[in-house]
């Protein structure tokens, strides 16, 4: 007889994994797309800084500290920001040096007018990089303002006369940046990866979200909420494009096809909120018993939307319903409405509205994923240049403001240096610039500075320790860079987290500021804490100025920045129907973002705000529809003689009321509607028998009853004035 084994058998060991191994896999994966990140970020970022450290010691530098500090200053998780980030602070580098040198020789014996023209030409440099492509890169181009004001604050321990001494270490401070400035280029994570991952969630969160709100399960404060996520995506997305340029070719080849995606995607988005609009209005009105007949469509659009997959062949095959659908849509709109019977001219006009719009929306949104599959398919690019370039607007009051703001926090400091010869000034210069330069676009600058304010104050007790005690106790390289392994992997993963980014980057860009190690290193502990107390002290003093002086959310400029987004509409009525809609949108969505940004923390002005945006999105972009329309109809003057006048008369009374909203401008927008309504209504009976015609001036009619509709909706900003 055989004996019983006492151990399990191998194979049922190996079924045993076998069954176990992808519940393995799947926690792995979802590690490494999570917290796996955030681990190689800070892998990458302490690795680069001490990497930097060590070059730059190689290469006998004078101050190997300000290499790893700038390794701090441009740490970003994707290798795509980097590059813009190392690029602009490159160019602010080279600009400083070049402007440290000048001023130096012509002001060596006046420090205030050295300050002075400091402060001025700091303000060429960042009105340079206001006007950027996208409102985020701003914060990437305004390095070249602390890269400028840092290279011409490094004066003398004093604010006396400039000696020779600073000018040849400015030079070697400049390669002590340029090193730390390439140094993050280790297992990149690639902005153009992020890119598409975030093209195929935002596909799939879209059409969710559409779906959701054709069936109606979306209420009026939650789709506000969601369609303003929606313009800040669209916002980040061109600025991620714009990264995604840096490091990968075939993104710089496909640029104008991203670009393409991104404005239809707000087409898309404008089409759904006018839906959304339009629906709430029948509701609300007296024609909400025409609802029953359109909504078998919208509930029929919104079942081949549900539970969408953002893979290409299932865009693909949501391509092909989408266009039977659009395809299917007149003949059952034109049936639906024989049916009805004894409702009144104004019910009659929401149906057709409604079916236009319903079937521009799905014709936009066909038109959006015919785009994505290509791109996922790396199909070729198609040689059309049309006009879709995003267009940045940025108010120029904004960039003035956050210049004169800067401009008064380092005046303030650089006073105090000079006035008090306090050998810590330069340096508290230098933070004042820091401090502007790293919170000048974030949502709450005078939080993160406070937070700054923490960081510094922690690297400077954590900087008397290693100067005290951990440098004195280590001998050679290696361990040097595992004393300083812990240190910097903790400023690093508290700049990674959000609500402790300010403390992060204060701690980090300090730390290497004040205590990292140098060729040469000064065992000055007094000089230490002298120069962390200034910049506590300066950085405080911006966070006061940030906060009570110059708040980003005063009245007054909020009013300006909204005026810029009632221009839009102005925009719409009277420019130049070349590339007209891919203005309005993009200018519409930049400026929206900017708002959000500004008014995180006034939640009455914040939804004001919202309403002015979506009032604008939607009339501005009917008329883009009608001057288009109305464009392609020059028959309808010979028709009515008065029609090019009426449509004149319509557009600059819209335009007036963007420009100066009032009863009265509001009276004569209505008025001029309904002037150019009569007239295509008069020629729709004379067009009857042509289809073509007919469709053409039913069209104009939806756009014109829409904009009547905004203009007369209770909850539009225009009564509230």
């Amino acid at each position: 007889m055989k004996r019983s084994h006492a151990i399990e058998h191998k194979p049922a060991r190996r079924a045993h994994w076998r069954t176990a191994w992808p519940g393995v896999t799947a926690i792995a994966r979802d590690w490494a797309t999570g917290d796996g990140l955030l681990w190689l970020h800070l892998m990458k970022t302490v690795g680069a800084g001490l990497l930097a450290l060590c070059i730059a010691m190689r290469l006998d530098l004078p101050q190997p500290r300000i290499a790893m500090t700038t390794v701090f200053v441009l740490m970003q998780p994707q290798s795509g920001m980097v590059l813009a980030k190392s690029f602009y602070r490159i160019l602010g580098t080279i600009v400083g040096a070049i402007a440290a040198l000048t001023l130096g020789a012509l002001f060596v014996q006046q420090p205030e007018l050295h300050i002075a023209r400091d402060d001025c030409m700091g303000e060429r440099v960042y009105r340079g990089g206001g006007p950027a492509s996208a409102f985020q890169v701003v914060r990437f181009r305004s390095r070249g303002l602390y890269g400028r004001a840092d290279r011409c604050s490094q004066c003398d321990d004093t604010p006396g006369p400039v000696s020779r001494g600073p000018h040849t270490r400015r030079r070697s401070d400049g390669w002590d940046r340029l090193l730390g400035c390439g140094e993050r280029l280790i297992f990149p994570q690639r902005s153009s990866l992020a890119l598409l991952r975030a093209l195929e969630t935002r596909y799939r969160d879209f059409t969710s979200f559409a779906a959701d709100v054709l069936s109606g399960q979306v209420r009026r404060g939650e789709f506000e909420r969601c369609f303003a996520g929606l313009v800040d995506e669209i916002v980040g997305f061109e600025a991620t494009r714009i990264f995604a340029t840096f490091d990968d070719p075939a993104m710089r080849s496909r640029n104008h096809q991203l670009g393409r995606l991104n404005n239809e995607f707000m087409d898309a988005c404008a089409r759904l909120h006018a839906l959304h609009q339009l629906r709430k209005r029948i509701h609300a009105s007296d024609a909400a018993a025409i609802m029953p007949a359109i909504n078998p469509f919208f509930h029929e659009l919104a079942g081949l939307l549900a539970s969408p997959r953002g893979s290409p062949a299932d865009v693909s095959h949501l391509t092909a319903e989408l266009r039977r659908f659009q395809a299917s849509l007149p003949p059952a709109v034109r049936k639906a409405r024989s049916r009805q019977e004894q409702i009144t001219s104004e019910a009659l006009a929401d149906f057709d509205t409604a079916a236009e719009l319903l079937y521009r929306f799905v014709y936009e949104w066909t038109r959006y994923c015919t785009t994505y599959v290509a791109l996922a398919q790396r199909k070729p690019r198609t040689q059309q240049r049309d006009a879709n370039r995003y267009v940045c607007v940025t108010n120029r009051f904004a960039v003035a403001f956050t210049f004169v703001r800067s401009a008064t926090a380092m005046a303030i400091a650089a006073s105090f240096w000079i006035a008090t010869a306090w050998p810590g000034g330069g340096l508290a210069v230098i933070g004042a610039a820091l401090t502007c330069a790293l919170t000048s676009t974030a949502p709450d600058a005078p939080k993160m500075a406070v937070q700054m304010a923490l960081g510094a104050a922690l690297a400077t007790l954590a900087g008397y320790l290693f100067t005290c005690y951990v440098y004195s106790s280590i001998d050679g390289f290696p361990l040097l860079c595992l004393t300083l392994v812990l240190v910097l992997a903790l400023g690093a993963y508290m700049a990674a987290r959000k609500r402790t980014a300010g403390l992060g980057v204060g701690f980090s860009v300090f730390f290497c500021l004040l205590a990292a190690p140098d060729n040469v290193t000064s065992f000055a502990p007094d000089l230490l804490i002298n120069n962390g107390l200034a910049l506590i002290a300066t950085v405080l003093m911006a966070a006061l100025v940030l906060t009570v002086v110059f708040p980003a959310d005063m009245r007054w400029l909020t009013k300006r920045i909204m005026a810029d987004l009632r221009a839009q509409a102005v925009l719409a009525c009277r420019g130049e129907r070349s590339g007209l809609n891919t203005r309005f949108q993009s200018g519409m969505h930049d400026l929206g973002s900017q708002l959000r940004m500004l008014l995180t923390r006034h939640a009455r002005r914040r939804r004001y705000a919202l309403r002015w945006m979506l009032a604008t999105i939607e009339i501005g972009h009917a008329v883009i529809d009608l001057r288009n329309e109305a464009a392609h109809t020059a028959y309808v003057q010979t028709l009515h003689p008065g029609w090019s006048a009426a449509i004149g008369h319509l557009l600059e009374d819209l335009a007036q009321l963007f420009e100066r909203p009032d009863a009265q401008a509001l009276n004569r927008a209505l008025t001029s509607v309904r002037s150019v309504s009569w007239i295509v209504q008069d020629v729709l009976s004379v067009v009857r028998a042509d289809p073509d015609k007919r469709h053409d001036a039913q069209r104009m009619l939806s756009c014109l009853h829409f904009i009547r509709t905004a203009l007369l909706d209770k909850d539009a900003p225009f009564a509230s004035r």
